[in-house]
């Protein structure tokens, strides 16, 4: 019998089931969260994937349509931001839209693993969708601020500011990961670093969660009180960048050395 027979009877099996043996079975098949997690995407945004996921995958939703629903949520909101003005409830439609596109963004991956694993195009995909909303979120909003003249013109350098931290921060951390495994298994990861204050260490990186970041919009009717939230998040986040960058790197360079000893005393 093909492994594709048998998947595709593993998964009727699982529909099968009631919604609350999905979510726990979902659960369990998902990886450990890394330590460095930020607290809303690690004990909020990935609890709510899951109850998303759960339906989803009871629906016969592929990972793929999954990312793409979760694509379409996020970018309607970003699109708000640069066709309306600045108001209480265009910040709860942003808001809204933003946090639930969040939580499709954790389902979609905890529906390939419940199904028995993604594959490299779905991967791709997420990767993309997320790529795209990195930029486009903050470059949006400085076209919808500066069209209603809602902050002082200076002011929005803070975005662009924002846009292209998180652009460079999303590239090291993809980037990063795959040197990791080309270079050595031995290299540190979050996962063999972990330690009992992992929920410490969550809580301390707040600042620069994209679910808070989400959760900021919110306060849209406010522009005072978003403008200082928004930047606190912004220099944070670019803070992040620079210690984990400086991190990476030494990290990367310190395996490198050691492979090219290792190399040199082999041949002598």
């Amino acid at each position: 019998m093909s492994a594709a027979v048998n998947a595709d009877r593993a998964k009727t099996s699982h529909r099968a089931e009631s919604y609350r043996l999905t979510v726990r079975g979902m659960a369990a098949a998902q990886k450990t969260a890394g330590i460095h997690a930020p607290a809303y995407s690690r004990f909020v945004n990935r609890r709510l994937g899951r109850l998303i996921g759960a339906w989803a995958f009871r629906a016969g939703l592929t990972p793929a349509a999954v990312t793409t629903i979760s694509a379409l949520l996020t970018y309607s909101g970003i699109a708000l931001l640069a066709i309306l003005p600045p108001s209480t409830m265009l910040g709860i439609v942003v808001g809204g839209l933003l946090v639930l596109g969040y939580a499709f963004d954790s389902a979609d991956g905890q529906v390939a693993r419940y199904g028995g694993g993604g594959t490299p195009a779905g991967e791709w995909l997420d990767h993309m969708a997320d790529a795209i909303k990195i930029s486009a979120l903050p470059l949006f909003m400085l076209i919808g601020f500066y069209r209603f003249e809602v902050s002082p013109v200076w002011w929005l350098l803070v975005p662009l500011t924002g846009a292209i931290v998180g652009a460079a921060l999303f590239f090291g951390m993809i980037l990063t990961e795959q040197l990791r495994r080309q270079l050595s298994k031995d290299m540190p990861t979050a996962e063999s670093q972990r330690g009992g204050l992992a929920w410490v260490r969550s809580v301390m990186v707040l600042p620069m969660d994209y679910g808070v970041l989400c959760l900021s919009f919110f306060l849209l009717g406010n522009i005072s009180i978003f403008l200082v939230t928004y930047t606190v998040i912004t220099l944070a986040t670019a803070g992040f960048f620079v210690l984990a960058s400086v991190k990476w790197y030494g990290q990367l360079k310190a395996v490198a050395t050691g492979h090219l000893e290792h190399t040199a005393g082999m041949r002598k």
